[in-house]
């Protein structure tokens, strides 16, 4: 605990602190505070619409497919039809043949035996012209169902291909992501369970720094030990120009009450978020157009249990790292 003179002196400095910072930039800090929750708000969003996207796709090649199939089937079904009717065909013009030699022959015979056998004779044509008029409609059918399936085999493949390559493109991101990630934790070796932890999910890597890591209770200054550990991160992602940073503050559910240029906890995690992002820039070369800070307050908690222990998990940084998806829209909207 500080002695009494200790904290008028401390009060005496944050005062004439918040006393510089004009309203006009505490009122853009706060617009950046909006944007950046609506970028994070969007980022999940076309997320998830990529996943949609890439399971509609794979529904639909699957529909596709087994249409190919049913269209395969109705062509061989077609081609028997067609060898049948061209047998048929075959067997009328003999049959035709033979009356009219069967004709010939009889002509010298009674008339009214003529005229049934010329009765019968027109009857054969007739047949044999249904014959022709079926076998030419069946032959239509079966060139226009193979038309139907080359296209639906070339859209098939188009879509197969579409496919392949968004799956290649997220595979490439998770194996950059899965480097990114090695690399970090190389990188801050030893720091690892001992209130930082690393993971990589839903396409993203997350690196987790405790409250005890980085700051005082209740404060957004970061101690020694903290910046030699973000010094060390920064190093890590200089070399990553393709992943967008998102450093975002969280703190538990105890109400803070206002002190010096801290309103409450929302408040608070802004600034340390803020403070982050700031002794990143200051330590490498990495652009501050990669990096955005977010407050989340208390509304993001890893722990619900409310207790002790439960609140010193939510109290916490979380770095997220996330692959650019400038050539997923460029693919998306091309097809």
């Amino acid at each position: 605990m500080a002695t009494k003179k200790h904290y008028i002196i401390y009060a005496l400095m944050v005062s004439m602190l918040f006393s510089c910072i004009p309203a006009k930039k505490y009122e853009e800090l706060k617009a950046r505070q909006q944007a950046c929750r609506d970028e994070n708000s969007a980022l999940k969003t076309l997320n998830q619409d990529l996943e949609e996207q890439n399971n509609e796709l794979k529904a639909s090649i699957e529909m596709i497919q087994k249409q190919r199939s049913q269209f395969q089937s109705d062509l061989a079904e077609s081609k028997i039809d067609l060898l049948t009717m061209n047998n048929n065909y075959d067997n009328l013009k003999e049959t035709y043949r033979l009356l009219t030699d069967k004709n010939n022959k009889q002509s010298s015979k009674n008339k009214s035996a003529t005229d049934k056998l010329m009765t019968q004779l027109q009857q054969t044509q007739v047949d044999l012209q249904n014959q022709e008029d079926a076998l030419r409609a069946l032959e239509t059918s079966l060139f226009k169902k193979e038309a139907d399936l080359k296209k639906l085999s070339a859209d098939l493949k188009s879509r197969e291909t579409r496919v392949n390559e968004l799956e290649a493109m997220i595979n490439k991101k998770d194996e950059a992501l899965a480097n990114l990630k090695k690399k970090v934790k190389k990188a801050l070796l030893g720091f690892e369970n001992n209130g930082l932890t690393i993971e990589q999910k839903n396409g993203k890597v997350y690196v987790s720094l405790d409250e005890s890591l980085l700051f005082a209770s209740g404060s957004y200054k970061v101690g020694g030990k903290g910046t030699d550990v973000l010094k060390k991160l920064a190093k890590a992602l200089e070399g990553s120009s393709e992943i967008d940073i998102v450093v975002e503050g969280h703190t538990d559910n105890v109400p803070l009450k206002s002190k010096g240029d801290i309103e409450d906890n929302w408040d608070l995690s802004v600034k340390r978020a803020t403070a982050v992002v700031k002794i990143i820039t200051k330590n490498s070369n990495v652009s501050p157009k990669r990096l955005t800070a977010a407050g989340r307050g208390e509304y993001l908690p890893l722990d619900l249990s409310n207790t002790v222990e439960g609140r010193k998990k939510n109290r916490r940084i979380e770095v997220i790292l996330t692959p650019k998806l400038d050539e997923l829209f460029e693919l998306l909207e091309n097809n």
